[in-house]
């Protein structure tokens, strides 16, 4: 019975080494296949122009194919949960907008998914600009001029946002609040619907991304009333913040990926030692600053702490606010 059960002992180390040696040596070949960068926005935006110049990088940088798949829908909760559900194996990562990971666990009774137990923060990828911009026949050139405006017309005024929920509608919601003015607010599905509405006229407002809208603004298709930034961005340096006008208004939003849980610590140190490596590069640099957007490097632990500071900080934003989404 003894030799027996030595036996049996030494069949089982002898099988969960061999695991443990398949799984090690999966680690070391990674990538082996292409890579997906699942985006839960729709195509147009600051998310997903940073995934995708992101993705270009890493594919050079790793050998293999780094795809961006556009899952949009409920605020980005659809592709959120969906990564969440994903194997954890490196595989499948989520490039995504603070808004869906730290807002919108504050504005849905479900999002499908837990932006702490669910996700491994990879690293930190780039902030976007952002910018209160109108239609250029609109009467206000600033934020002052908006608002005096708004005050004399309660409601006259439409301003679009990416939909119900999303980040710029949330600032839209801060900016009436603070400036005291009340505004009409009209949802698309993505942010380069509602720009394209306001370049063509059918509405006078929206805060967008610069991603979304650099192209309008620099074309003089759209004006800037005001970025929406605590501090003046790189990619429209005379514009003044919206801050100037109203004392303490201002966000900086932010773009991170993350990794299903229980991704093997291995590949998520591989991950993110690549996308630090990307982001020392003057080309990506260059691609983000076109765009409008500013690297963000940092480690997992930064990223993780990022979304833990920032959970709570929203939390209190939202409820001032009262924004709820059934």
């Amino acid at each position: 019975m003894r030799i027996s059960h030595l036996l049996s002992r030494r069949a089982t180390l002898l099988v969960l080494g061999g695991w443990l040696s398949l799984a090690a040596n999966a680690q070391d070949k990674f990538p082996s296949k292409p890579i997906t960068l699942v985006v839960p926005q729709a195509a147009g935006g600051a998310n997903d122009a940073i995934a995708r110049v992101v993705a270009h990088r890493l594919t050079e940088q790793l050998g293999q194919t780094v795809l961006v798949d556009n899952r949009p829908g409920a605020g980005g909760n659809v592709g959120t949960a969906a990564t969440a559900r994903a194997k954890p194996d490196g595989y499948t990562l989520l490039v995504t907008a603070d808004s869906a990971q730290v807002i919108n666990p504050w504005l849905y009774k479900n999002t499908g998914f837990d932006p702490v137990k669910d996700f491994e923060p990879v690293a930190p990828l780039a902030t976007a600009g952002y910018a209160l911009v109108a239609n250029p026949a609109f009467a206000a050139n600033n934020v002052a001029e908006l608002i005096a405006l708004a005050k004399a017309s309660p409601g006259k005024y439409a301003i679009a946002s990416a939909g119900n929920g999303t980040l710029n509608h949330l600032i839209g919601e801060m900016l009436q609040r603070a400036a005291g003015i009340s505004l009409q607010h009209i949802p698309y599905k993505g942010s380069a619907a509602a720009a394209t509405d306001v370049v063509g006229g059918q509405v006078p407002l929206s805060v967008q991304s610069l991603p979304s809208s650099i192209a309008f603004i620099k074309g003089g298709k759209l004006k800037v009333l005001g970025v929406v930034n605590e501090k003046r961005v790189a990619a429209l340096p005379d514009t003044p913040t919206i801050g100037e006008t109203l004392k303490g208004f201002g966000q900086t939003p932010w773009y991170g990926m993350f990794a299903p849980t229980g991704t093997p610590p291995a590949i998520v140190a591989r991950l993110q030692a690549e996308v630090a490596r990307a982001l020392d590069q003057k080309e990506v640099l260059d691609q983000l600053g076109v765009v409008g957007c500013e690297p963000l490097k940092g480690s997992s632990a930064q990223l993780a702490a990022l979304v833990q500071k920032d959970l709570a900080r929203w939390g209190v934003l939202v409820k001032e606010t009262g924004a709820k989404i059934d």
